[in-house]
């Protein structure tokens, strides 16, 4: 049974912007910002990936938008903007989760590669937020929310372009931290353990043998690496990256906050077990 729309929700009245919010955590983000009273600008690759999470919001009474387009390009997040601008009449959030995964370690990623992943990962964040930052200034309560991972912090292997440019992501969000604070916006970034998206569903897939039995085994092996022993759900993503840009998390800003199930709180060694 779906939720209703709460317009007396944390983010009423709110307009918001959600790069990546065709598909896993931005869709979750979008969905939840919609939930909480947000009208929502949301982003997909495609305007038909995008449509699909607006007319899932509109089913439940809340409000969004779509567009679409290359997230490197200057001109998809400016069109955003004043798409929101004409629609709503202003903005108040930025929500960037558009990204992509690669594999490799550094002398097997091609340049290509290293570009491909900058660009979509860092560029396209960096643009977005150039793009926005001169209206949520206007906004009495301006929030930024970046999605990392906790690979920025500790990395697998295998992984060389993708953990460098979350890792980025993290210096980017304080430095506007830092620079924005003086207008009243807040930047955070989210860093996510295993997340369950289509985008782990797909690396399951390449790493077995394709089949759903060996993938679901291959995303439960990879949740007990956590404390709490399971994947994490882009809802529950939603529901932190609501709280994080509204004004109830009014002084925040300038922080990574986790939400990795205990992931990076866990060693990998095991403790000597007792006699």
């Amino acid at each position: 049974m779906s939720l209703i729309a709460n317009k007396n929700g944390e983010q009423q009245g709110r307009v918001a912007i959600v790069t990546g919010g065709s598909s896993g955590i931005g869709s979750g983000a979008a969905r939840e910002l919609a939930m909480q009273g947000a009208s929502v600008v949301v982003h997909g690759l495609t305007l038909a990936e995008a449509s699909r999470v607006v007319l899932e919001i509109q089913s439940t009474g809340g409000e969004a938008i779509a567009f679409s387009g290359p997230i490197d390009d200057p001109q998809t997040t400016l069109a955003a903007v004043e798409l929101a601008l004409s629609k709503y009449g202003h903005l108040d959030v930025l929500v960037t989760s558009a990204g992509i995964q690669r594999y490799g370690t550094t002398i097997e990623t091609p340049i290509e590669v290293w570009d491909e992943v900058f660009n979509v990962n860092v560029k396209g964040v960096f643009l977005a937020c150039k793009a926005a930052l001169p209206e949520i200034r206007k906004s009495p309560s301006g929030s930024i929310a970046i999605i990392a991972s906790v690979q920025a912090t500790a990395t697998q292997a295998n992984v060389a372009a993708y953990t460098s440019s979350k890792g980025a992501l993290l210096s980017f969000a304080r430095a506007m931290a830092v620079d924005e604070g003086p207008y009243g916006v807040r930047v955070n970034s989210i860093s996510p353990g295993t997340i369950d998206t289509p985008m782990l569903r797909n690396t399951a897939k390449i790493l077995s043998d394709g089949t759903p039995a060996q993938m679901q085994a291959l995303v439960d092996d990879w949740g007990s690496a956590h404390a709490l022993g399971r994947t994490g759900t882009i809802a529950e993503l939603g529901a932190v990256i609501s709280f994080v840009t509204s004004p109830r998390a009014s002084f925040m800003t300038g922080d990574d906050i986790h939400v990795d199930g205990g992931l990076l709180a866990r060693l990998a060694a095991a403790a000597p077990k007792p006699n």
